[in-house]
């Protein structure tokens, strides 16, 4: 919401078109609330805190396949 989320806080709408009445706007106000509070509501963050190691560790290269051998070298 608007206004600092406070809920006290007074709500401006500015219709643009039509002539709604007060009921009608009323139950806009109350759907949009709700469809806010319902995202509000199942917002998530991954938790993505690494430790130092893992931050570190990212750049290491693949461990060696050792089940290939020396195959590819040619001695030079």
């Amino acid at each position: 919401m608007s206004a600092g989320d406070d809920p006290a806080a007074p709500l401006q709408i500015d219709v643009v078109r039509g002539a709604p009445t007060e009921e009608e706007l009323a139950a806009v106000i109350a759907v949009v609330s709700e469809a806010y509070t319902r995202e509000e509501e199942a917002a998530t963050v991954a938790d993505e805190s690494l430790n130092v190691w893992e931050v570190s560790a990212r750049h290491l290269r693949k461990p060696l396949r050792r089940e290939l051998g020396w195959r590819n070298y040619t001695g030079v």
